[in-house]
């Protein structure tokens, strides 16, 4: 088995903190849907001002509100307005299933606006594999 990155969400900015959820990050449910995260799906967190390192799982908030807040014991590792890196996997069988794989991949704004989209390609080739950015907006 390959745990291979499915879907990202690169840069969003945390909207709110609620140490008193019960856990998980709330987000908004379109996003989620544009880059394939599900609701109950475990992901991980990487704070690019703290450089903190979690995993929780997701629960959706209001459609359209570009919410990301970190709930529970994970909203000790953020403050509003911290720009995160969200990612979710998937596990292949092996390398050779990796050329039909293509990772979904969102940038934001600072208003937690898509500012791109991204699938993420490898293809195997003479030398080893090759890897390749395909902007799609």
């Amino acid at each position: 088995m390959l745990q291979v990155l499915r879907a990202k969400l690169h840069g969003i900015r945390v909207t709110d903190c609620d140490l008193d959820y019960h856990g998980s990050i709330t987000l908004d449910p379109l996003i989620c849907a544009r880059a394939g995260i599900y609701p109950l799906e475990f992901v991980y967190l990487w704070n690019k001002n703290t450089a903190s390192r979690i995993s929780t799982y997701v629960i959706y908030g209001e459609a359209g509100s570009r919410s990301c807040i970190v709930n529970g014991a994970a909203a000790r590792t953020c403050a509003k307005g911290d720009p995160l890196i969200i990612c979710a996997y998937s596990y292949l069988q092996g390398p050779e299933e990796i050329a039909a794989h293509a990772p979904h991949v969102l940038s934001f704004a600072d208003d937690n606006s898509i500012s791109d989209e991204l699938v993420y390609r490898v293809e195997p080739n003479a030398d080893w594999y090759s890897f390749a950015c395909e902007k799609l907006s």
